[in-house]
């Protein structure tokens, strides 16, 4: 049974107790134009441990983004106005590298990579059951670079990957390249062992993704597009056919 926005706890906390409650909860922002769907997300997410807002719409969406930082986006595909690809590209053409679960009635292989393409870190088709819906934000959560986290960066090529803030550098320029969640947790597992080969198998794994190996396809797309000059004639991020993927790049 749902407990709705306030559990009588939360209404006896003092205020300063209740901020560290909120400051120590992963922040979560659930979009969709169905209420009935928005608030049921919602309440179940707060039921475990999320600090959640709520916005009707991609317009709403993005006002409510500007006030504040989250730590992942819940996204309906199918809303008037501005869908959740389109906004999920929007975000990304802006660098915004915050995670994007898309919730879709499509549930068909092509709809999903097509999410995937349009920068999503994870897909969800409705109907599901709200615990798997918690245990994917969690894996999307655990991928994210930490602050104090001590990573040795790659060089590759004239790229310098930057392990906490998700960048490609170019050395030459200094000009700067984001790199998704998706993307940089991908390359983090291929640099772990740059010049070997990784099945997709293995990646999934190590990225937390969905075991259809399509979905590793298509972050490699999508980081080819960022690394390589020629995406189709790949330099560093290569295909090994019938075994997988391997990168070329030195720790520095």
């Amino acid at each position: 049974m749902y407990k709705g926005r306030q559990t009588d706890t939360d209404l006896n906390m003092n205020s300063k107790a209740r901020m560290q409650k909120f400051g120590e909860m992963p922040h979560i922002l659930v979009v969709d134009d169905d209420e009935r769907i928005r608030d049921l997300v919602a309440r179940y997410l707060r039921e475990n441990e999320f600090f959640v807002s709520t916005a009707e719409d991609a317009r709403q969406a993005k006002e409510i983004l500007n006030l504040a930082q989250y730590d992942a986006i819940v996204l309906d595909v199918m809303m008037p106005g501005q869908d959740g690809m389109e906004m999920t590209q929007q975000l990304r053409q802006e660098n915004d590298d915050v995670p994007v679960l898309l919730l879709t009635a499509m549930g068909e292989v092509d709809d999903k990579i097509h999410g995937l393409m349009s920068g999503a870190d994870d897909y969800l088709t409705k109907p599901f059951d709200p615990r798997e819906l918690v245990l994917r934000l969690q894996a999307i959560l655990r991928r994210r670079p930490q602050a104090n986290e001590e990573e040795r960066n790659l060089k590759i090529g004239n790229w310098v990957f930057d392990m906490i803030h998700n960048e490609l550098i170019d050395d030459e320029t200094d000009q700067a390249v984001k790199l998704t969640n998706g993307e940089a947790t991908l390359l983090k597992a291929l640099g772990q062992n740059p010049g070997e080969i990784m099945s997709r198998d293995d990646l999934s794994a190590a990225c937390g993704l969905d075991a259809d190996k399509r979905t590793v396809d298509v972050q490699v797309t999508r980081l080819r597009r960022k690394l390589e000059k020629d995406s189709n004639n790949p330099r560093y991020l290569q295909t090994v056919r019938g075994k997988g993927y391997l990168l070329r790049a030195e720790p520095i």
